[in-house]
């Protein structure tokens, strides 16, 4: 079995919760997911299964959408409600305008300071293992991106108000932190209250299956229709083409000439990947190559064999 197995993760969840229950259900060893979802939070979380795994590292490098909801008036030592409060503070009045003025500052390029109930590692340990520890470490500031952000609901009155947003980001961004700046700008202490991923490597909510469609497909026999190709969960990357003859070069794992390939649109750039295809009519994908032009070579990064169009 090979593809992209686009999965709704359910609440309480962890995203290794979910590879295990796959595996088990599909009988496969090779599956991995492409991108960590804490346990609370729900959404799409799309698994490479097989062959398909050696795609992860692309899937996960493409915008990520959630749907999030920011308590106001009460902050964590975790970001959201699983953790312990540390501050409280009454809220005051608080308007539509001035909300969504203030999350509209936070759209592009913006500096985040990894939370300490996160994976990131420091000096060789995990920051949650020392958060546990009941110890706080300095965290480098890091870039994320906000292609994308909007309000869609506002609660404004009683002593924890919420507002729900929807935002569209970059790989690494941490949505409960991001719900505690956002609450920082407003002056007010701020958790994430819930957050659901809507995308992920392309894949929306409506693409998805449950864990219980998946056992039940499987049991029929009829999961693999739902696959999608590895090749169409990497569509962000450019895609060139090879005659039958420069396919079977490239299968081989040999370089190929940059006068063996057309480029389907723009022109070759320094390092930029490629996805190969060869030219006849069975279009089959033949992997991730990458382009050198000062030597007018492509090489191969990951080959693959299967039979998809561009």
């Amino acid at each position: 079995m090979d593809g992209i197995l686009a999965v709704w993760k359910p609440e309480g969840w962890t995203s290794h919760d979910v590879v295990a229950k796959v595996r088990r259900l599909l009988k496969l060893k090779r599956v991995g997911h492409t991108g960590t979802l804490d346990p609370m939070v729900t959404g799409v979380l799309p698994l490479c299964l097989g062959r398909s795994t050696r795609v992860v590292e692309y899937v996960q490098e493409r915008p990520k959408a959630y749907e999030a909801v920011l308590r106001l008036g009460i902050a964590t030592d975790t970001e959201d409600l699983t953790g312990e409060v540390i501050d409280r503070q009454p809220v005051g009045t608080l308007s539509e305008a001035q909300v969504g003025e203030v999350l509209q500052r936070f759209l592009g390029t913006i500096d985040q300071v990894p939370p300490m109930f996160s994976a990131v590692k420091v000096d060789g340990k995990r920051l949650y293992e020392l958060a546990r520890e009941g110890k706080t470490v300095e965290r480098k500031s890091r870039q994320v991106t906000i292609h994308a952000i909007s309000l869609l609901k506002a609660e404004l009155e009683g002593d924890q108000p919420e507002i729900t947003f929807s935002v569209v980001c970059s790989k690494g961004t941490y949505i409960r932190t991001l719900c505690v700046d956002i609450g920082r700008a407003l002056g007010l202490p701020a958790t994430m209250a819930k957050l659901t991923r809507t995308m992920s490597g392309g894949i929306t909510a409506e693409g998805c299956l449950t864990l219980e469609q998946i056992g039940e497909l499987a049991q029929a026999g009829e999961l693999e229709k739902h696959l999608i190709p590895a090749d169409r969960a990497i569509a962000h990357i450019p895609y060139a083409t090879v005659s039958p003859s420069s396919a079977q070069q490239a299968l081989r794992g040999q370089k190929l000439q940059l006068s063996q390939a057309a480029l389907a649109s723009g022109e070759w750039k320094q390092d930029m990947l490629v996805r190969l295809y060869e030219s006849s009519a069975s279009g089959a994908f033949l992997g991730i190559f990458q382009v050198d032009v000062d030597t007018s070579q492509v090489r191969p990064v990951k080959v693959f064999s299967d039979s998809s169009q561009p």
